[in-house]
């Protein structure tokens, strides 16, 4: 069973309508909207703290076009050594103030090789290859302990952001992301496996927490920054450098693309 922490009144009476979990380096879109507050996670009982660099560590809640919005400024990850459960909880906290939709962004390496760094990517699908899975365990009044995932991420908002997109003359690819554990990057032959199994994407994030939503039965998008080109399909080595690098050379235009989405949920 999930217990929610106890949160201050001036959120819990802010009812959101929309939850964004930025992922790294993408937490500037923050700052895009009008902020009502901030609640750092340090200040939340019993919450996970963000340790990855390019992750703020706190909920930033506010108006974005006419929307109200609360944005997880840092996530947390399996490799920072939380638990499923652990990772679920900003998910249930956010659904427990209201929200409808997420927005579920991330930093992720191209497998595809039409794609290339820069680019954005809509998840149409994943592949969870992290070992486990955040609903194990008993079932509880959260949501079915069996829950279907055959289309985890909504296809009508799909299409409404895609056809914004080519209207706003914004490159957004469609795939499906691969979720691994890290913090290593993958090898070369990993990639190749990947991407024989249908893997466009991979990175470190995002699944469970789609999971999550789903069983709870909020509306999902999922949106990539592909931030560099896998292991073997890339010159150098790659690096959290790279990564962070390349998502502030595309800010604005991914802060376009995800205000754009936004206004359409």
């Amino acid at each position: 069973m999930i217990v929610l922490p106890k949160l201050p009144d001036c959120l819990t009476n802010f009812c959101p309508e929309v939850g964004i979990v930025l992922g790294s380096g993408l937490g500037f879109f923050a700052e895009d909207m009008d902020v009502c507050g901030r609640l750092p996670y340090s200040q939340i009982p019993g919450f996970p703290t963000s340790t990855v660099p390019g992750h703020e560590g706190q909920f930033v809640y506010g108006e974005l076009k006419g929307r109200k919005v609360i944005c997880m400024q840092g996530r947390f990850h399996y490799y920072e050594g939380y638990s499923m459960k652990q990772l679920s909880l900003p998910i249930h906290l956010m659904h427990s103030l209201g929200i409808s939709t997420l927005f579920l962004t991330n930093a992720a390496g191209g497998i595809n090789t039409s794609y290339k760094p820069g680019d954005f990517m809509l998840i149409t699908d994943h592949i969870n290859f992290l070992g486990t899975n955040p609903l194990i365990g008993k079932g509880d009044e959260n949501g079915l302990l069996f829950t279907d995932m055959s289309a985890v991420y909504d296809a009508h908002l799909r299409s409404q952001i895609r056809a914004w997109a080519k209207d706003s003359d914004i490159l957004l690819h469609e795939g499906v992301y691969l979720a691994t554990t890290g913090p290593c990057y993958e090898t070369p032959a990993e990639i190749r496996s990947f991407a024989t199994i249908g893997a466009d994407a991979v990175g470190m994030s995002t699944v469970p927490e789609a999971i999550i939503a789903r069983q709870l039965g909020i509306r999902i998008i999922g949106l990539s920054c592909i931030t560099n080109l896998a292991a073997g399909l890339s010159e150098g080595p790659l690096s959290h450098d790279e990564v962070s690098q390349t998502a502030d050379k595309v800010r604005d235009t991914f802060a376009r693309l995800l205000v754009g989405s936004v206004e359409l949920a």
